[in-house]
């Protein structure tokens, strides 16, 4: 006896289907969920924590003055606190003088080793190479050339250019444009590898039609290079601009915030607080500030640079 063969209910039949077309559209983000989390803790909690202690007062040498401080951390910043402004003043002017000048150096570097010459595969090598120095050993090889008795200044005080036992880290008059130059050695190849690879996608025909017509290097350059670079230059300007802003380890190592504190910068004085006096509510309410003041122009600039738009 043949046996009757039933089928699903059809309501059944729908569920299983969502339910396996469900599947294969969570996959991707079940499979980067522990990543995800982990970057999670590592960053939100950190930047949490910072708020947290904003709002503090948290000295662990001082323990009896802990406690909720409410505003009152920001209050000081703003009305009570010289060295914050003096140092906010220093910092706007170290990122303006140094991303423009590794930008303006390294478009001109990404141009000449973008041509076809002899041994252009070293000379890239070599326009490269100080981006691969960490920063401690970039501050440690500048340390050696600004010393005063084995460095630069010997040399040139032996050609009759200075005098001998000077530093240039050691006069307010010289110090800023010292440590300037120092970090330009190894701030340029990153703006001269970025935009590199930038110029190497712009295709040839663009300059054969424009030679076709008579247009010369200087209009070429921009009217069709300039504008292909534009998202690579400002996406470049704005990660070294942070990264300028939030420079700790150069200066630190080169100048210490000196002579006088004339190149102390923002996150130089928020280290100085937590680490030298402990005062780490304090330093977390000078950090927010900060955040919030890059965030404002980071915004500000990609609204104004209209970046990913069309550049036409």
């Amino acid at each position: 006896m043949a046996t009757a063969v039933t089928k699903p209910p059809r309501a059944a039949t729908a569920r299983g289907r969502r339910r396996t077309g469900a599947t294969p559209r969570r996959l991707p983000y079940l499979l980067i969920a522990p990543a995800a989390l982990l970057m999670l803790g590592f960053i939100a909690y950190p930047v949490l924590s910072v708020f947290y202690y904003s709002l503090q007062h948290y000295n662990p040498t001082k323990p009896w003055r802990n406690g909720f401080a409410g505003l009152d951390n920001f209050t000081k910043i703003f009305t009570d606190d010289p060295h914050f402004w003096g140092t906010l003043s220093f910092s706007l002017k170290w990122v303006v003088v140094e991303v423009s000048l590794q930008l303006l150096l390294g478009l001109a570097l990404a141009l000449v080793v973008n041509q076809t010459f002899a041994g252009r595969a070293l000379g890239r090598a070599l326009v490269f190479s100080p981006w691969a120095v960490s920063g401690v050993l970039t501050s440690a090889i500048w340390v050696l050339l600004y010393n005063s008795q084995t460095g630069i200044t010997r040399y040139l005080a032996d050609l009759g250019l200075g005098e001998y036992g000077t530093s240039p880290l050691s006069d307010t008059g010289t110090v800023f444009w010292a440590a300037i130059v120092a970090d330009l050695w190894r701030g340029v190849p990153f703006f001269a590898i970025l935009i590199l690879a930038d110029l190497q996608s712009i295709p040839g025909d663009l300059y054969e039609a424009a030679e076709v017509d008579g247009a010369s290097r200087l209009r070429q350059f921009f009217h069709i290079t300039l504008p292909h670079l534009r998202d690579a230059i400002v996406l470049s300007t704005l990660l070294r601009a942070v990264w300028e802003f939030n420079n700790v380890d150069l200066l630190y190592t080169l100048t210490g915030g000196g002579p006088a504190g004339v190149t102390t910068t923002l996150p130089l004085y928020v280290a100085e607080t937590s680490v030298d006096a402990h005062n780490f509510g304090y330093a977390s309410a000078l950090t927010t500030v900060a955040f919030v003041i890059l965030l404002f122009c980071s915004i500000v600039y990609l609204r104004l640079s209209k970046f990913g738009g069309d550049s036409k």
